[in-house]
């Protein structure tokens, strides 16, 4: 379910006010964090229950602990637990980025004069270290709450009333920017408006409750939802914080090769982008991508095609390759409901041209390469 499938009653609803979650929403903490736990459980001989994991999602931290030490049968309690397990979180939460989108909708409301606030199931001294480390983030908030703030946490819907009250704002007139299952749950029993934007593609499937469904903020269409639009395109190009990360190229695919985890990449970075590429002998060149999903018979699989725009090196068959992406063209052409993101020809004639301008050119982006050999 795309942001165009909900056009017709989003609009009536002349939304005031938006709320949004922290981890996975606006900052790539459950991207960098999921492994924590698969290590931590190692050490009392245990290996993580996927499904188990998946429904804990945006849990609170006292239920989300009590969970873990009774499913896994930890000879530790639930305080414990957290004690023990809380600063390898930290160390991460350092690491963390703003997702795609993110600051530039942040930016969007602030400009307009829209309210917005932060409502996490993280408690409040947690968020606010991970706010401080966004530039203007916390400037930027009518409101920020945790879950120790309020009665019950997420899915009660207790967080969200909160912050709408302490905004000023109609519950109705409320929209919500959610994560997981259990944030959106909350946002519905708060009967406000929900947007999903799942951390995980393999769980976009289970978010049929909220009122849209999207593959990043870069897909969000703030005027469905009686929000002033964004006027921020170049052309047909978006201009987006940029993103790196080191891959190995052939035959038209880019197999992301990164030490940090599965992928270097966040789930939510889907959709047509363009940028530059520095080759294994110091060339660098122009590259549109094409960040999909491959399934196979029990899992998702990121899949990027990749296509060089200068016609010169086209013959390039295999090389390994570093990436900075620094726009974004599109997402699928069938409102989000297709994994696969073919490039056209279209495509790369707005990726070049926008690559000639300054706002996009290498020189603005050049100092992000690294200095080590691929």
């Amino acid at each position: 379910m795309g942001d165009l499938h909900s056009a017709n009653n989003n609009v009536e609803a002349h939304i005031s006010a938006v709320i949004f979650d922290l981890d996975g929403t606006l900052i790539s903490t459950e991207h960098l964090t999921k492994e924590i736990l698969k290590e931590f459980l190692a050490g009392y001989g245990k290996v993580p229950d996927k499904e188990k994991e998946k429904k804990r999602l945006g849990m609170a931290q006292k239920e989300y602990a009590i969970g873990i030490v009774n499913d896994y049968d930890l000879p530790l309690t639930p305080d414990q637990y957290i004690e023990a397990i809380m600063p390898f979180y930290h160390d991460k939460w350092l690491e963390a980025k703003a997702l795609p989108g993110a600051n530039r909708l942040i930016r969007h409301l602030h400009k307009h004069g829209v309210p917005f606030a932060l409502a996490s199931n993280s408690k409040r001294k947690n968020i606010d270290g991970k706010v401080a480390l966004q530039e203007g983030w916390k400037e930027s908030f009518s409101v920020i709450l945790g879950s120790d703030q309020v009665k019950s946490g997420k899915p009660s819907p207790d967080i969200f009333m909160e912050a709408a009250k302490q905004m000023g704002a109609d519950a109705a007139r409320c929209l919500v920017i959610e994560d997981s299952v259990i944030g959106v749950k909350a946002g519905k029993a708060a009967r406000m408006k929900v947007v999903a934007v799942p951390s995980f593609h393999s769980e976009f499937d289970q978010y049929s409750i909220a009122d849209s469904v999207l593959r990043s903020l870069l897909e969000l269409k703030p005027e469905l939802w009686g929000l002033p639009p964004f006027e921020d395109w170049v052309g047909n190009a978006l201009l987006v914080e940029p993103v790196s990360f080191r891959g190995l190229y052939r035959n038209g695919l880019l197999h992301d090769f990164t030490d940090d985890g599965p992928s270097a990449l966040p789930d939510q970075v889907f959709g047509l982008y363009f940028g530059w590429a520095k080759l294994e002998a110091h060339k660098i060149i122009k590259i549109v991508l094409g960040s999909g999903w491959g399934h196979g018979c029990c899992s998702s699989k990121r899949k990027m095609q990749a296509c060089i725009v200068d016609s010169s090196d086209e013959q390039i068959q295999e090389c390994k390759m570093e990436v900075v992406i620094v726009g974004y063209i599109r997402g699928s052409r069938d409102e989000g409901k297709s994994d696969k993101i073919e490039i056209l020809e279209e495509d790369k004639s707005i990726a070049n041209a926008a690559l000639n301008r300054s706002e996009f050119s290498l020189s603005a982006f050049q100092s992000l390469f690294s200095e080590v050999a691929l």
